[in-house]
């Protein structure tokens, strides 16, 4: 199979939640959690090595995060397994996106690949119509 198909079979979902006890307009602080899942369709197993995301703000700031993991782990998902977890961000507008990739490896040669994370938006309740 090659690197871009497998890419293709670690898909990720993600729903986000505005944290309003945690964030402060007046300060421009907005605080929203995402949960991901990632499910691994391919026939292999694969691990989570890194993520890398960018975070852009309305006012067009641009952020980007890189790390190891998630939440502090590199699960490996086995044929049709599910990891999910949820994490934060913190920007300076009710409204921003995230987008980017997590770096897997496939386990049965260790080849690295890039599962990409499709842009979503992180909203305050009602700021858009």
């Amino acid at each position: 199979m090659s690197q871009n198909n497998l890419g293709d079979k670690v898909l990720v979902s993600v729903s986000t939640q505005y944290v309003d006890d945690q964030s402060d307009p007046a300060e421009e602080r907005f605080v929203f959690t995402y949960s991901i899942t990632i499910h691994n369709t391919s026939d292999i197993a694969v691990k989570l090595k890194s993520r890398y995301w960018l975070i852009t703000d309305s006012n067009g700031k641009k952020v980007e995060v890189q790390g190891d993991g998630v939440i502090g782990q590199q699960p490996i998902l086995k044929p049709d397994a599910k990891f999910h977890y949820t994490s934060g961000a913190v920007v300076e507008t009710p409204v921003a996106t995230m987008e980017g990739y997590y770096v897997m490896i496939n386990k049965l040669d260790e080849t690295e690949f890039h599962a990409p994370i499709n842009v979503f938006r992180l909203a305050q309740p009602n700021i858009l119509n």
